[in-house]
């Protein structure tokens, strides 16, 4: 990777470098064989399971075990993605999704539902899935439409359509968030767990994308599901989306750092390789101001993005405004720095299987999901007015 000197930055503890130099030399030697974009469901499966065969999930789902401490490390989480992100953006969407998919588990689950699902998908023998989206409701989360109604004492039946959902297809269950009120808004929002096989639970489409993905459109229809399944107690569905999300949006950003580094450095190696008026491309001005360009982006989002998660894991209850931040400026930077990549490298940029032609279709999602950047300003911009507001 390139120049690894922000590692020494105040914001990381010892066992941070130990854990970078861990999934480098993961990502560098073990996974890079298991990605086939022409079998994306094969390569996650493959993925998920030497992810967990080699300790690295375990920094993405807490395991009930006794020794392990009991909440998520933002930094270890932003490290791995960046790592993994820059080798195989396959290989951090395995390992993102592992840690988003329990999220809800891990921060607001039962005793049982942990001892349940948190081990295995730590192991990387089941996978995980976060249902939220639907055809009607993406970032406008209030508006979501799937409904949980009670079917006895101990039962709800869940109908509705999710689409976007991430392992779609090849999740073991899927964190479903669905309506169990009467009413609008956000108050009447709970979710449960529904396990893939579930009569009535099906996957009306696969979605394709210009980076390849398991992604899926999901249909419950009057699916049977434990009350026991229930994450939190009802009516706390929003709270548990929003405080997943405020853990895991930061480490979006940490991807999209690792494209952008790993941009940068075939930028580097192709202006110095490429021979041009006598000399390199790198000699010439303009060339050497589009890198600095570039080397700034790179810094600023490593900077937003581990200031929010060291702010998290320094104990503060809600990084909204920082995490925001993190994911709009670093995925936006990156795109940045994706797009001169591409046009440094002229033709070739553009060819088929090029790093650069790849990491441009993987970036471009980043800057939706998860919240959109126009959403993300949104965020922003009403946490300045409100502090604004309160300061006077």
């Amino acid at each position: 990777m390139a120049d690894a000197s922000f590692i020494a930055w105040p914001f990381f503890g010892p066992e941070h470098r130990e854990l970078r130099s861990k999934a480098l030399a993961i990502a560098s030697q073990s996974l890079a064989g298991l990605v086939d974009h022409h079998d994306v469901d094969g390569s996650c499966r493959a993925l998920v399971a030497a992810l967990g065969r080699h300790g690295l999930l375990r920094h993405a789902v807490t395991v009930p075990d006794g020794g392990r401490r009991d909440r998520l490390d933002v930094r270890s989480l932003c490290l791995i993605r960046e790592t993994l992100a820059y080798h195989a953006g396959l290989a951090d969407f395995a390992f993102a999704m592992q840690g988003l998919g329990t999220g809800p588990i891990t921060l607001f689950g039962s005793t049982e539902q942990k001892r349940r699902y948190l081990p295995a998908v730590a192991g990387g023998k089941m996978i995980a899935a976060f249902a939220l989206s639907e055809p009607e409701a993406g970032s406008d989360v209030a508006a979501l439409a799937c409904e949980a109604v009670p079917d006895g004492p101990d039962h709800v039946r869940i109908s509705g359509e999710k689409t976007w959902i991430s392992n779609g297809g090849i999740a073991d269950f899927y964190v479903t968030f669905c309506r169990t009120g009467e009413g609008g808004g956000t108050k009447t929002l709970s979710a449960y767990i529904v396990e893939a096989g579930t009569p009535g639970l099906e996957i009306a489409e696969r979605i394709a994308t210009i980076a390849p993905h398991p992604l899926a459109r999901l249909r419950f229809d009057a699916c049977r599901v434990p009350l026991q399944h229930r994450i939190g107690a009802d009516g706390e569905g929003f709270k548990i989306a929003m405080a997943t999300l405020d853990v895991f949006r930061a480490t979006v950003g940490a991807a999209a750092l690792g494209f952008g580094r790993r941009a940068l450095d075939e930028a580097l190696g192709h202006a110095a390789r490429r021979k041009i008026f006598g000399g390199t491309l790198a000699g010439l001005q303009m060339v050497q101001g589009l890198i600095a360009d570039m080397v700034a982006d790179v810094d600023a989002a490593a900077l937003m993005v581990y200031r929010a998660a060291w702010t998290k894991d320094n104990g503060a209850p809600r990084v909204t405004r920082e995490a925001a931040l993190a994911k709009l400026v670093a995925t936006e930077a990156a795109q940045r720095v994706i797009d001169h990549a591409v046009q440094l490298h002229g033709g070739h940029g553009v060819r088929v299987g090029s790093k650069v032609e790849e990491l441009y279709r993987e970036i471009r999602a980043l800057r939706i999901y998860e919240g959109a950047s126009e959403v993300q300003k949104i965020v922003i911009a009403r946490q300045a007015l409100a502090e604004h507001g309160a300061s006077e």
